[in-house]
Parts: C-alpha cells; structure tokens; sequence
C-alpha cells in the first residue's frame, strides 16, 4: 500500500509538471512571439516522506508559430527513488500543446487564452506510465501594470487509467520586476485528487528569474504543500534561452 501511495503522489507530481509555466505551476495566456523560440533545461523535484522524485533533465520547445499562437513541445526524463528500493529511470511521455490568445491585453481589459495539452504515451514504461493518453483544457487570464503582473486560472484533467479520475486545476499567481536582472513571485494553487487512491491538493510556490541578458535566464522556485497526505516540498530549477 505504502508503495502504492508513492507512485501515485509521483503522478500529481508529474502532472502538475506538465501544467506549469516555468519555474511556476500556474500559466499565463501569453504566446511566444511570432517567429520566436524558448529552450528550457530543467529539473522539477518532489521530496515526501520516503520518496524523491521527478524530471532529471526535462526539455521544453516553444515557437510563436502565428501571432497569438505557439506550438509547445515538452520531453521528460523522469526518476523515483523510493527508500530501500532501486532508482526507477525513464521515459514514457512527450507532451504535445498549441497556447493560444484569442483575447489581447488592453489599458481595462487581462488578455484571455487557452492551452490544451495532450500527454502521448511513448516509450511503454510501467513505473511513469499506464500507457493511456492524457488531456488537459485550461483557460488562463493575465493583467499587467507597469512592473507588476498577475495570472491564473484553470482547467480540466482527462486522466484515463484504472482507479484514476479526472480532475481540475486551479491557480493564481503574482509577479513583480524589482529591476532588469531580478523578478520575484508567488503562486496558490489546487488541484482535485487524480485518482481514488489520493487527495485533494493545496499548494503554494515562490520563485523567480535572473535575467543575465535579453537571451539567457535562470528561473527557479520552490515551494509546500498546504493541504494534502503527508508532509510535500516542491523545487524547480532551469535554464531558459530565448530568441
């Protein structure tokens, strides 16, 4: 049971990975620029009593593909170290989205988009997949002024497997610029249990970027859980280079 209980704590983990928009969990509605890029090196950790896991590396792709749309592509290198088992390591899912903002931002109004994801199974690995697609829908709204941002919203989980259960997101963020080189924020977040086995989760993370040049960042965050079964710590660590 213990072991059970584990894996499927490593599951929300992995989900709230593929929702999130680096080094946060919660997303906003803007696209990459037209004919823009984003590459992503990064680590998504989760400490819980007995248990350590998450991505060692993951890599992220954006491109603004039109204006007001980016295609999303994300491949993740996942481990679990459990105490006085063996380290699991592996691949099962690419993720697959299309971000896109039917609504822009103006002097009274947030911006308002949308950014379905698709979780393909890809490479049969029993400890990091049950090899059934899963689908996420969310709509995301973001206001700004002057250096101060704030996003969230929400969305809803297909989570397809047996004992799972859909469930939905939700999440809402503060960001402000302190200067060029450091931004800071905080997140709230809730999702509902992911399958019969767990629990309803309520979380909260702080973090930020150092932008060294226009090109290069480094984005982190770290946070705990409020509400869920037992003790929880999140970290997020990456490399972010836009062009």
């Amino acid at each position: 049971m213990f072991k059970k209980v584990i894996i499927l704590l490593f599951f929300i983990g992995l989900c709230n990975l593929v929702l999130g928009g680096p080094p946060f969990i919660t997303d906003d509605p803007e696209p990459v620029e037209f004919m823009h890029w984003e590459f992503y090196i990064s680590s998504i950790n989760q400490l819980q009593p007995g248990n350590l896991s998450g991505t060692l590396p993951h890599f992220e792709i954006n491109y603004g593909v039109v204006k007001n749309v980016q295609i999303h592509l994300l491949l993740p290198f996942n481990y679990s170290f459990t105490t006085h088992q063996k380290i699991q390591y592996g691949y099962a899912y690419t993720e697959i989205g299309v971000k896109y903002r039917f609504i822009k931002e103006n002097n009274f109004f947030p911006q308002i988009g949308t950014f379905p994801i698709i979780e393909v199974p890809t490479i049969r690995n029993k400890t990091f997949s049950n090899n059934k697609p899963q689908i996420y829908f969310p709509i995301w709204i973001q206001k700004s002024w002057n250096k101060f941002t704030t996003y969230g919203g929400g969305g809803y989980w297909i989570n397809p497997g047996k004992d799972n259960k859909n469930w939905i997101y939700t999440g809402w963020l503060l960001q402000y610029d302190f200067s060029k080189i450091i931004t800071l924020g905080g997140e709230l977040f809730y999702h509902s249990a992911a399958s019969i086995e767990d629990a309803n989760f309520i979380g909260f993370n702080l973090g930020g970027y150092l932008n060294f040049s226009d090109k290069f960042h480094i984005i982190y965050s770290a946070g705990h859980n409020f509400y869920s079964r037992g003790n929880i710590y999140m970290l997020y660590a990456g490399l972010l280079w836009t062009i």
